[in-house]
């Protein structure tokens, strides 16, 4: 005899969930009427399966993938189900088409687990729920709040443009990155191996004819021997810098102070402050649309928003909401960061020591959230439209990342220009000088 689960409401409004063993679906509803409940959901309860058959359909069609899913095929697939979605197909039969067109990897080895998780009588969002490796807390919760509000075509629809607008600024941001990138390595390269090949064989010639060598070669020279016998420094000191920095990120006091650090840099600071902004703001503004409560939705971004002290900042805001306040009047009061022995010890080992303690103290107690977020949040709340507010604050800080961006990048080649043209010009003059002075001498 099938067995029937089924969600139905008591005469008081309750929710009431439940299994029932009927021959039919018809008997199975006229059985739970009888027992005083209006049915509002009900379907076949799929048996459970074994553990050798559940690991066996497991798998079957899965493949070996290293990683979670990046987030450019994780938003094309939002689009692609939110499109199966409004064309009205059932939620598990658009999941099983997309993972027969998905390539082997970590997305499909997670939409075989859903599917199977659905089948088994687990809704959407709980079934997404228990792949984190594709579906993040975000992701879920919106999905559930579509559920819960019987609009999951809707959420998927901005849950896809939230995810196109984070992947483009997102691209932009690395695409500007590269050019810098690619030069500093290039020109890192040919200056080492004139430092290593040239150099060394123009310190013969010297030697050997006995010239007197002028300051500027002499500190040439001096460099090209310390590139020779230290070589295997060049790429063991950044090696051993980034471990100390992914092992000081390890702790909750080194994290913060590392991402304090990062956001009072100069110039490329206000970059990532920005770019934050934009991001947390639009994710608060998308999962207030969509029906997630606003303790949920502040707890979600301040996971999300991938810097420590913007964690701190959320966070006090959710508490401060949990005692009966508004957002912006506490978003407004922890905006300032305030004293960091960690960040201080960043500014003094890669900001010129002193000077960058100096610099540390003038910067430390600058807001990291304007007062025009503030006042918009605030707008927000008293017209009741929170979320649009937030949207139009994400947008104004995207413009201004892209602005940002273009603008350093427009300064950033000239300076490039300007420090190589340096470089490669103090190593002509040095190799020169002492060349015309062995030559009047020969004359």
């Amino acid at each position: 005899m099938p067995t029937f689960q089924f969600e139905a409401m008591d005469s008081t409004g309750n929710e009431i969930k439940d299994v029932i063993d009927a021959q039919t679906e018809e008997e199975a509803q006229a059985t739970i009427r009888q027992m005083g409940y209006f049915v509002t959901k009900i379907s076949v309860k799929k048996a459970r399966q074994t553990a050798a058959e559940k690991k066996a359909s497991k798998k079957q069609g899965k493949s070996f993938a290293l990683g979670g899913v990046k987030m450019k095929v994780l938003t094309t697939f939002t689009r692609q189900l939110s499109i199966l979605q409004d064309a009205g197909l059932p939620i598990l039969r658009s999941l099983r088409i997309l993972e027969q067109q998905s390539k082997p990897g970590a997305l499909k080895n997670s939409l075989i687990d859903v599917c199977d998780e659905i089948e088994a009588g687990a809704t959407l969002s709980e079934a997404m729920g228990k792949s984190p490796k594709a579906f993040n807390r975000l992701y879920v919760n919106m999905i559930k709040a579509g559920e819960a509000g019987g609009a999951l075509e809707i959420i998927l629809r901005r849950l896809a443009e939230f995810q196109e607008r984070a992947e483009a600024l997102r691209r932009k941001v690395k695409g500007a990155l590269v050019y810098p990138v690619v030069v500093v390595l290039f020109a890192v390269g040919i200056l080492t191996f004139i430092m290593y090949k040239i150099v060394p064989a123009f310190e013969k010639i010297f030697t050997d004819f006995e010239t007197e060598l002028p300051p500027m070669t002499t500190v040439l020279i001096t460099a090209s021997n310390m590139t020779v016998r230290f070589w295997y420094l060049l790429p063991l000191v950044p090696t051993c810098i980034w471990l100390a920095i992914k092992l000081i990120r390890k702790f909750s006091a080194g994290r913060k102070g590392w991402d304090m650090f990062l956001l009072k840099m100069p110039i490329f600071g206000q970059l990532v402050e920005k770019n934050i902004v934009a991001r947390t703001t639009r994710t608060l503004g998308t999962l207030v649309s969509s029906g997630v409560p606003i303790l949920e939705a502040l707890h979600i971004t301040k996971e999300t928003s991938g810097n420590a002290v913007f964690e701190n900042l959320y966070q006090k805001v959710y508490e401060a909401i949990r005692e009966g306040e508004s957002i912006a009047q506490p978003l407004k009061d922890n905006a300032r960061p305030g004293f960091d022995p960690v960040a201080m010890f960043f500014w003094f080992c890669f900001i010129a020591g002193p000077v960058g303690l100096l610099m540390y103290i003038t910067r430390m107690n600058a807001r990291i959230i304007d007062d025009m977020v503030v006042n918009m949040v605030d707008v927000g709340e008293e017209t009741g439209e929170l979320d649009t507010m937030l949207y139009k604050v994400a947008d104004t800080y995207d413009e201004e990342v892209a602005v940002l961006t273009d603008s350093l990048m427009s300064l950033m080649e000239p300076l490039l220009i300007i420090m190589l043209g340096g470089i490669v010009g103090f190593i002509v003059v040095a190799l020169f000088m002492p060349l015309i002075s062995l030559i009047q001498k020969l004359t």
